[in-house]
Parts: C-alpha cells; structure tokens; sequence
C-alpha cells in the first residue's frame, strides 16, 4: 500500500495531534451528556468523527482514499476474530444460563464465600483459572461472571468484584505460557518464552501483592455491610428449585477448561463451551428449556426446547424465578446483546487504521523518541506509547507489536537486554487494554460482566499498579538486564 507518508517528519505536531484532541473532546461530551450509556451510541459516533477528521487530513496530504478506506478495512479485519469471540461468548452465556451451569456456580459460590474474604478470593480464583488457561476473555465470562452474580447476591459492590476478576485474569493472562499475549511479545522482541515470564515476575509480582493487600482491606470493610443470611438462603433456594444443580450442570465449565489447557484455540473453545451448554439444557434441564422456549404450551416437547436454546443462544436468556433481582442477574447473554460492543470495535478499529495510514501516528512516535535520553526515559516512552496505542488503535495486540517493532532497535542501541522490552510491553499493552472503554479488551470485560469501564477501571488495582512499577523499575534501573548479561560466554 503506498501511503505518501514514509516520511512524517514534515507532518506538524499538532496536525498529528489534532484528531486525538477531538476525539477525547467528543468523548468526554458523550460521557457528560449520555453517562453509562455512551458506549450505546455516542462513543462510536465520536471515534467515526475523529476518523473521518484523519481521512480529511490525509486527502489534504495528498493520500489516495483508496489508500485510506484499505486501511481502515484492513484495521477492521484485524478486528474480526475479536469480535466472532464476543459474538461467540454472547451465545455462551445464553446457553450457561439456561443450562444452569452459571447458576449452579453462583449457588456453589454463596455456600462457601464470606463477604470479608470475598474480593481477595475472587482475585485468587481468577489468577488460578486464568493462569490454567491462558485467557483472560475466558476467565471472565465464565468465572468471572458468577462471582459478579455471587456479589450481586452478598449486596457487594459489582465494580470492586469487577475490578478483582480482571485483576486476577490479567495476572494469569499475562503470566500463562499459554496465553497469546505472553507468547506474542517475546516472540517480537527474540526473547525466550520462559525467560520472559521470569522477568516479568519482577513487576508483577509486587503489583499482584499490592493488589491482593488492596482487596483484604476492602473486604474487611465488609464487616459494615450486613448481609442477610436468609437473603443468601432464600437465593439459595430459588435457584435449586428453578434449575438442577447436579454434576451435570457443571460439564459445560470443565468441557471449556479442559480445552483451554489443551491450546485449543479460543473461539472453538468458546464455542464448544456453547454447545455443550445446549445440550446440557435439552437433556438436564429439559423441562425448564421447553417452558422457556414455549411457555403457552401451543408447541410439542422437542419443539418448545430447541426453541428455547435458539432464543438463548440468538437472543439471550430470559430468567422467571419469582424474585425480581434475580431474574435480572440472570437474564442474559445472547449473540445480539455484543452488537454494540462490535460496532464500538469497529468504529474504534476506522480511527486506528486511519491514523496509522496517515501518518500521524507515527508523528506522534517519533516526537515522543526526541525525549528519550537514558533507560528510565525509554522504558517511560515505551510504557506510553503502548498506553497510547491502547487508546488509539483499540487493540492489546497492537499496543504489544509496534511499540516493540519501533523501539527493539533503541533498546540494543542502549545495550539493553531484549527481556527489558518484551516486559515493558506487557506491563503496559497487556496490561493497559481493558482500561480503555473502546478498546476491545475494555469492550469485551464491560459487556460480559455488566459494569462499565470507568467504573471497574479504579479497582483493576493489578493493571493500575504494572506499568507503574514499570517506570519506576526503569528510573531507578531495578532488576535491568544489561545486553551482555544474556549473550552466552564463548569457551
């Protein structure tokens, strides 16, 4: 693709600045007007503005809008497996809810969960499921899931609950030897796999520390909430009385870990999650499936059921347990509800693919690199062009592999150790992506577990405190390897 931009020097700063201001200035607005629900509408719009302010800017460059609308297809593209997985785990959630296995797990959890330990467990739980697997999404909208339901139920607050669940899935994603994300940068830098994860204990095993001792002192703070233990039985006994609660609910979640640790790749995975889950309704949950897909009883058994797992696969499950609140915990999923999640992707995706095909992207870049003078300054630049890149490109994957293309070079200039870049990277792309409402990590972690971005975003203490540590490692040059420390001695 020929982009007329090989040379973005020439392009003034502010120039390349100028979409991003807008875009932050329509943000903000759809924020102050629309609140929670500026994800609906609002936000996509803004990032399709701030696109199509990039495309002027590249048509008055002399850019080809051939050139243009190929990269923003291209960046679209980029997108797609991200957005058949959410369209994938929508129908997962419909089918877990109707096959009981999500409440099974939710009832298994208000047996044995104390409000004080609460939050630190549901960071535990997570880093252990998600470090088994490899997978944050996973994690999330599975386990995750209940214990938001768990805490709905206890009267905790959902976005502390949030902010531990994706704490605790991006320790284990970003820690996990089969996580895509670990495996991803090493691999761009040359680094070793296991080398990488050892070096990256340095920064996140404090954070994770810090993190957990967050969540013990606002458990404890629990103490002051009275939790009535004949709301937790009467929960209790709903859910066993509407759903089986055996063995068999739980095949779905072991069918998905099971896969999971075999490295089958996620939207298989998801989907077979997905099919078990139907079939787990049809067989064991027989009676509450027809019921649900023909209440009036006009249809035969075997019709009423397979439209009850159409409806909770294509639409969502709606539950009718007697109790308000809990049918509205439980009355979810469904490929439709991740609509907008996906066309807030896309929307997203048009902005970073025209940025990046403009030019000014790399203007941006560049200019940060003029302040770059010692390890500290370079590992801080790097931290914020990955955050950046979050922002901008709305892909954790993205933030992971231009950054490490454009700085591996800078880091061996500097005699620095390739292990030092491909932990930056994750301290701050992986680390970073869910924090940002429209990336699609950010999308995916609002969506499934039903609290918005900003909201979770200040008890995600885990991804709060990586990049952090990061920079403060880079200052005062903690646990950095030196280029000769890992080139073996000739005999």
């Amino acid at each position: 693709m020929n982009n007329n931009n090989d040379k973005t020097e020439d392009i003034p700063l502010w120039v390349a600045l100028l979409p991003l201001a807008i875009l932050m200035t329509l943000l903000a607005g759809a924020v102050s007007i629309f609140g929670d629900n500026a994800s609906s509408g609002p936000s996509q719009i803004s990032l399709i503005i701030a696109a199509g302010v990039t495309c002027v800017i590249g048509l008055v460059r002399g850019q080809k809008w051939k050139d243009l609308e190929g990269a923003i297809v291209e960046g679209i593209m980029h997108a797609m497996p991200a957005c058949l997985i959410l369209l994938m785990i929508g129908s997962l959630i419909g089918s877990w809810m109707l096959s009981g296995t999500a409440p099974a797990i939710i009832h298994l959890g208000l047996g044995i969960l104390d409000p004080a330990w609460f939050y630190p467990a549901t960071m535990i739980v997570c880093a252990l499921v998600s470090v088994s697997i490899g997978s944050s999404w996973t994690t999330a909208a599975t386990v995750g899931l209940a214990l938001i339901g768990i805490a709905h139920i206890l009267g905790l607050p959902v976005e502390i609950t949030a902010g531990a669940v994706i704490s605790g899935a991006y320790f284990g994603d970003k820690m996990s030897p089969l996580s895509d994300s670990t495996n991803l940068a090493p691999a761009m830098v040359g680094v070793d796999l296991f080398v990488h994860i050892k070096h990256m204990l340095w920064t996140t095993g404090p954070s994770f520390i810090l993190s957990l001792m967050l969540f013990v002192w606002l458990g404890w703070n629990n103490g002051n909430i009275v939790v009535e233990g004949n709301s937790i039985e009467t929960a209790r006994t709903l859910l066993e009385k509407n759903y089986a609660l055996g063995f068999p609910a739980f095949i779905p979640l072991i069918l998905l870990l099971i896969l999971s640790i075999k490295k089958v790749p996620a939207l298989p995975t998801i989907a077979f999650g997905a099919v078990a889950g139907c079939l787990v309704a049809a067989l064991y949950q027989t009676d509450a499936t027809r019921h649900f897909g023909d209440a009036a009883g006009d249809l035969s058994n075997a019709t009423g059921i397979i439209k009850g797992i159409w409806i909770s696969v294509a639409t969502g499950y709606e539950a009718n347990t007697g109790d308000v609140a809990l049918d509205q915990l439980l009355s979810r999923g469904g490929m439709s509800s991740m609509l907008n999640s996906v066309w807030l992707i896309i929307s997203a995706m048009c902005f970073g693919g025209s940025m990046e095909c403009t030019g000014l992207l790399s203007r941006i870049v560049h200019t940060a690199l003029k302040g770059v003078h010692g390890t500290g300054s370079l590992i801080i630049t790097t931290v914020l062009t990955s955050i950046g890149m979050n922002i901008i490109a709305a892909d954790q994957y993205i933030a992971i592999v231009l950054p490490g293309r454009m700085y591996q070079m800078e880091f061996k200039r500097r005699n620095l150790a390739p292990e030092n870049l491909s932990r930056t990277l994750e301290d701050a792309g992986t680390m970073t992506s869910a924090l940002v409402p429209w990336n699609t990590c950010g999308v995916f972690m609002a969506t499934t577990l039903g609290v918005p971005t900003f909201h979770y975003l200040p008890y995600a203490f885990l991804n709060l405190f990586n990049p952090i540590i990061a920079i403060i490692y880079g200052i005062f040059n903690i646990r950095i390897t030196m280029l000769e420390e890992t080139v073996p001695q000739e005999s």
